[in-house]
C-alpha cells in the first residue's frame, strides 16, 4: 500500500467513525436540542454528494466511506428531526 493510500484509508476510518458516538449520544439520552439542524442537513447533503462523485469514478474506497457517513450524519440528522 502506497502512503498516499494509506493516509487516505486513515482518513477515511477517522472521519467515519467519529459519527458513532454523536449518535450513540443522541440514541440514548434522546437530546438534540444542542445540535445544528442546518449544520447536518448540508453535511449530510455534501456526503450523500462525495457517494455519488464516488460512484460517478468507481472508487470504492470513497463509496464505502460515503455509505458509512451517510448512514451515521443521516441517524443524527433524523433524531434531530424526530427529537427537536
Amino acid at each position: 500500500m502506497q502512503v498516499a493510500e494509506l493516509i487516505g484509508s486513515l482518513a477515511a476510518v477517522l472521519t467515519t467513525t467519529a459519527f458513532i458516538p454523536q449518535v450513540w449520544q443522541v440514541w440514548r439520552t434522546k437530546h438534540t436540542k444542542d445540535i445544528s439542524l442546518a449544520m447536518y442537513a448540508f453535511f449530510t447533503t455534501g456526503v450523500a454528494l462525495w457517494l455519488a462523485y464516488g460512484v460517478l469514478l468507481a472508487s470504492w474506497p470513497i463509496i464505502i466511506a460515503n455509505c458509512i457517513t451517510l448512514l451515521l450524519a443521516g441517524s443524527v440528522l433524523i433524531l434531530k428531526l424526530k427529537f427537536g
